[in-house]
């Protein structure tokens, strides 16, 4: 586990048309999962653009980011080190699931063949590298989505309610699968959803938007 991701959001505050959406001061620590909830058009979504780097020009925004003691507000998406689960696993189509794995690694990362086999073991689905992406079930895709966001060392986490179209049967194992490994891995990590049993199963801090 890594002590050193920690991600803090310093007076945080976005706007639409002059009108507060959300206003926010959090620390989240390593493999801690800050849960923010509220129903639809709350804000949800508008924050986690905001600290990705991809905020509507609509919107007005202030406030900071700070990243393992970096300002990263300013900083274009792709540098920011932070990853990306979102309602749909988004899985290449073009690529295979070995490919949609290998995707996302650093590029100086070595074995990454092994290192593939290695993480579709981790999460029972050892001997699928070569499959394409459109056999897999829900539940298979959602793990896949997992393992390459992990393969892509991010230093944080953004989640955007990704337990939101599984089966409800799924739901609570995908759930444990997920905070499970961002905890192992150390990283801060902050779930948007409107599912109580999302933040319950999370674990961390929960902190609730009004429209």
């Amino acid at each position: 586990m890594n002590d050193r991701h920690h991600l803090v959001l310093k007076d945080i505050h976005i706007a639409l048309d002059g009108v507060t959406l959300l206003a926010l001061d959090a620390e989240v620590g390593p493999g801690e999962v800050l849960t923010v909830m509220g129903p639809s058009g709350s804000g949800k979504s508008t924050l986690l653009a905001y600290l990705a780097g991809f905020l509507a020009p609509a919107f007005q925004a202030s406030g900071r980011a700070l990243l393992d003691d970096q300002d990263i507000t300013a900083l274009p998406a792709e540098r920011r080190g932070i990853g990306l689960l979102f309602q749909d696993p988004l899985l290449f189509p073009h690529l295979s699931v070995g490919g949609n794995l290998r995707f996302g690694m650093p590029r100086a990362t070595p074995d990454k063949a092994e290192r593939v086999e290695a993480a579709l073991a981790q999460i029972g689905l050892s001997g699928f590298g070569q499959r394409d992406p459109a056999t897999l079930s829900g539940g298979q895709k959602s793990r896949v989505a997992l393992m390459r966001l992990l393969l892509s060392e991010p230093c944080a986490v953004l989640l955007d309610e990704p337990f939101s179209k599984l089966d409800t049967h799924l739901r609570h194992e995908i759930r444990q699968l997920v905070f499970d490994r961002l905890r192992a891995a150390g990283l801060p990590s902050l779930l948007v959803t409107h599912d109580r049993e999302d933040a319950e199963d999370a674990g961390g801090r929960v902190i609730e938007l009004s429209h």
